[in-house]
């Protein structure tokens, strides 16, 4: 799963694609203002440690990075 979800966010090869990635991270950002999400939402997912966070945060903030990344691999 997370290499097909890394493939995702690293195809934006074109500049719509680019341009669409960028919008879904800044709108991600701003749900998130206390999360240091870095420039590439694989490794927030990639680098994220299970139990760092209450259960239903950490649910919601994996969900909301997930999501994220969907919308990107969907072209949304």
């Amino acid at each position: 799963m997370r290499a097909r979800l890394r493939d995702a966010v690293r195809r934006g090869s074109t500049r719509g694609d680019g341009e669409l990635a960028g919008r879904v991270c800044s709108e991600l950002s701003a749900d998130l203002p206390d999360e240091d999400l870095g420039e590439h939402l694989y490794d927030v997912i990639d680098m994220y440690r299970m139990g760092s966070k209450p259960r239903c945060e950490e649910v919601e903030y994996l969900g909301m990075v997930r999501e994220a990344i969907e919308r990107i691999e969907d072209g949304d």
